[in-house]
């Protein structure tokens, strides 16, 4: 009997799926980084072409959110963004699978990067959210000092991403209370802290509803919390993906004023407004597809429900109302 039937208690069908992503994914990371863009872009293109949940959820959250756009713009945005999600997710294997070296020399220019430097005896909690490359930003995170990230375990490859995202000298926090004792130490220590701020927390404790491009949004008070606790400062920083495969921007930008404050609301508030403002260098690198949405404050409409075509998208958002 091998080692991996002794030590792999997975269940069969997640063990083959698993060890299937791992081939696909070394084979992507030998090819040059401008021709995974150019595959990237081409399997978006054609996600954009049929109408599936990803197509239509992201269309909603762009009419949501970017009301003053007109319906045709909005349209051209979702797609323009089905090729970015393309590239994110293609890109991620040689982010991953080559060495960090290697994809540090990726980052082209840093715009802000004063931003970065700690202060005397305080730590510094970074903010990345999902957009451009933000593997990229994580390990470029880890290579200016000593950093905690916060970590959310997958279901498939997660010694892969452990491994990947410590390359470069990170320690990885899991999202659960041993896990924040780990972030609260690190700023301790004046240590760099990494989260991704915009997900959609799990628990009621520890976050509430506040507007996200005016729309309400199940917010993390996370960063608030520690920010209080440790009187460490709040940056944002993302990596923007370049053209023709030519690299990125690395974009550090000071969180809004409220962002530790002692209302949850003017907190949470000032933490969605900084990421609209990343948002807004970028808006086609964004993860609009991702359902940023779900959870309703009471009486309000699902929104990620219906047929998959673009006028339903339509019907669905005049239904729902003006952003609140």
């Amino acid at each position: 009997m091998t080692d991996t039937a002794v030590t792999d208690r997975r269940p069969l069908g997640r063990l083959i799926k698993d060890r299937f992503a791992r081939l696909i994914m070394r084979l992507v990371a030998r090819l040059p980084l401008s021709l995974i863009h150019r595959l990237g872009a081409a399997i978006g293109w054609l996600v954009s072409r049929w109408p599936n949940k990803q197509r239509r959820n992201g269309l909603i959250n762009i009419a949501l959110a970017l009301r003053d756009l007109r319906p045709e713009e909005q349209v051209r945005l979702r797609d323009r963004n089905l090729k970015e999600f393309g590239k994110t997710y293609l890109e991620i294997a040689y982010l991953w699978l080559r060495p960090a070296e290697q994809a540090l020399s990726l980052v082209r220019e840093v715009e802000g990067a004063d931003l970065l430097r700690r202060e005397e005896g305080k730590g510094l909690i970074v903010l990345s959210p999902h957009l451009g490359a933000w593997e990229l930003a994580g390990l470029y995170l880890a290579a200016q000092g000593p950093t905690s990230i916060f970590y959310k375990p997958q279901k498939y490859l997660d010694d892969l991403i452990l491994t990947s995202r410590a390359r470069s000298g990170a320690e990885l926090a899991p999202i659960t209370s041993r896990g924040i004792r780990v972030l609260l130490q690190a700023l301790e220590r004046g240590d760099y802290v990494g989260i991704l701020p915009d997900q959609e927390p799990k628990a009621d404790k520890g976050a509430v509803f506040a507007p996200f491009f005016g729309v309400p949004a199940f917010t993390m008070l996370l960063v608030n919390r520690l920010a209080r606790r440790t009187g460490a400062p709040v940056i944002f920083m993302f990596a923007e993906r370049l053209a023709n495969g030519s690299g990125f921007r690395m974009h550090c930008i000071r969180a809004p004023e409220g962002i530790d404050s002692d209302d949850d609301l003017v907190a949470a508030t000032a933490l969605n407004r900084g990421i609209e403002r990343c948002v807004m260098i970028c808006p086609e690198q964004y993860l609009w597809p991702y359902k940023r949405f779900r959870r309703r404050p009471v009486g309000a409409p699902k929104v990620y429900t219906g047929p998959l075509d673009d006028e339903h998208v339509f019907r669905l958002v005049g239904r729902v109302g003006p952003a609140v």
